[in-house]
């Protein structure tokens, strides 16, 4: 089975939020299972320093009425044989930024993404090399399926489209659907009032959808971010399927980012990592419990809780430290707040991979109170690290946080239901009652979810079974 795998994004290449990690680990997992996978994505500016590339193949696509020049590069996956190709038109890519700078997106980003998926169709004829099965992810690239439901282009494969966040759907003016080039009566398929919006049409024509956790799947069908009806009418054909964790990169036992290695079997390191990242950031080794947050600043993300409840969090007798970047807002605040605690609490304003591995390494806790959340991987990521995760039950955190019950030995976190500063704390407060109060039950919760397997094996067997699926319908 050959399957391509479209995204905005790919780690390492390319990366700004989870929608990378998945493009490069989900591929690599389905190899495994003996599929033959490709990545496709934009040729950004920075993905020319992070891999070496060849030249693959050069061809035309045509956006709004004209044919622009393309020049595919190949690159390969870390750690496999998986090739990635990179679309190459620097008029739309060779940019400073991936989405736009200083929190904007770029103006021509209808133009730059139609691009992206005409030029995985057209790639495809390039190479000759014909997909049973096209994965397009998110907005960026839900033209996909659109084009091959309407027969304009490409190979005669099946679809599959994944939400990994419906907030973002890709609205554009009318007046700007002309870089789409359909006609008037196929733009409809897109339209909703004087806009067009490209998610809405990746949905009704995908030959399946996914999302990134069940709960969201379900969540999603009466809140969907305005496209709740369109979600409906596809039901029957919306699978939530689980992102997983790439533990090639994020396992704590093989981490080069870490001051200490250290494993649930052999848990020393951790506390190396906690007393390490202190001395860096200037934080008092008191033997209060470090409770880390790794995240884009923005209010989906709870930022507006930690706003509220600051203070009080502090009071709790915990030190904070914050890693990310986002609504100046925050940025602003967090600058703010944490200049009240010196030695107990710290903003790193920054996107950066080595400080998030080493966050959550020395976290003692790790706090996710968003107001929704398609999948997370952060939460994933803080079991194996041994950060007792602290969450809000939405979305995926649901599927994979349950709460502690240190008298049965069960659960491996704790939640909290009402999105308000009070659960938050109320929760929060609990961690940190039973790290001080049972360090004995605290290091059993830590090594529980340190042994929990969120690997992507499971996760893309279930994606080839849907494949399977799909291919087996096309068949009959």
């Amino acid at each position: 089975m050959r399957v391509m795998f479209v995204a905005a994004e790919v780690a390492p290449f390319a990366k700004v939020g989870g929608l990378a990690d998945v493009a490069a680990a989900l591929p690599r997992a389905l190899a495994e299972l003996g599929v033959e996978a490709a990545v496709v994505a934009p040729k950004y500016r920075v993905v020319a320093e992070r891999g070496k590339l060849s030249r693959a193949a050069r061809f035309t696509v045509p956006v709004a009425g004209e044919e622009k020049p393309c020049t595919a590069y190949r690159g390969t996956l870390p750690k496999s044989k998986v090739p990635v190709y990179f679309l190459g038109h620097d008029p739309y890519f060779d940019r400073p930024g991936i989405y736009g700078e200083k929190g904007g997106e770029y103006p021509d980003s209808l133009a730059r993404f139609t691009f992206l998926s005409r030029g995985a169709l057209a790639l495809a004829e390039a190479l000759a090399w014909r997909p049973d099965v096209i994965h397009a992810n998110d907005w960026h690239t839900a033209l996909v399926p659109v084009y091959l439901r309407l027969g304009e282009t490409g190979p005669r494969a099946k679809t599959v489209l994944t939400i990994h966040n419906l907030a973002y759907q890709g609205w554009f003016p009318a007046d700007q659907a002309s870089a789409i080039g359909l006609d008037a009566e196929s733009i409809r398929l897109l339209a909703i009032g004087n806009q067009v919006n490209l998610l809405k049409g990746g949905i009704q024509a995908a030959d399946l959808l996914t999302t990134v956790s069940p709960s969201y799947a379900v969540e999603i069908l009466e809140r969907g971010e305005g496209l709740e009806a369109v979600l409906r009418a596809r039901k029957d054909d919306l699978v939530g399927v689980l992102n997983g964790v790439d533990y090639t990169v994020w396992n704590p036992a093989r981490d080069p980012y870490l001051w200490a290695a250290y494993s649930a079997d052999d848990p020393a390191g951790k506390t190396e990592n906690k007393r390490r990242l202190r001395a860096e950031l200037g934080l008092v080794d008191d033997g209060s419990p470090l409770v880390g947050m790794i995240s884009r600043l923005a209010e989906q993300k709870g930022f507006d809780l930690v706003a509220q409840a600051f203070d009080r969090m502090m009071a709790l007798g915990i030190q904070f430290v914050v890693l990310g970047t986002g609504d100046p807002r925050y940025e602003a605040f967090l600058q703010e707040a944490v200049d009240r605690y010196p030695g107990r609490a710290k903003a790193l304003i920054a996107f950066s991979e080595e400080w998030a591995h080493r966050i959550e390494a020395a976290a003692d806790i790790f706090l996710m109170p968003s107001r929704f959340e398609p999948c997370g991987l952060n939460q994933m990521y803080s079991l194996r690290y041994g950060a007792v995760p602290v969450v809000r039950a939405t979305g995926g955190l649901k599927d994979t946080v349950h709460e502690c019950d240190p008298v049965r030995d069960t659960g491996n976190g704790f939640t909290f239901t009402d999105y308000t500063a009070d659960a938050m704390l109320e929760a929060l407060g609990r961690a940190v009652h039973l790290f001080r109060r049972d360090p004995a039950a605290w290091r059993r919760l830590v090594q529980r979810g340190m042994r929990e397997d969120h690997s992507w094996t499971r996760s893309a067997q279930v994606y080839l079974t849907l494949y399977e699926r799909l291919l087996g319908q096309q068949n009959s």
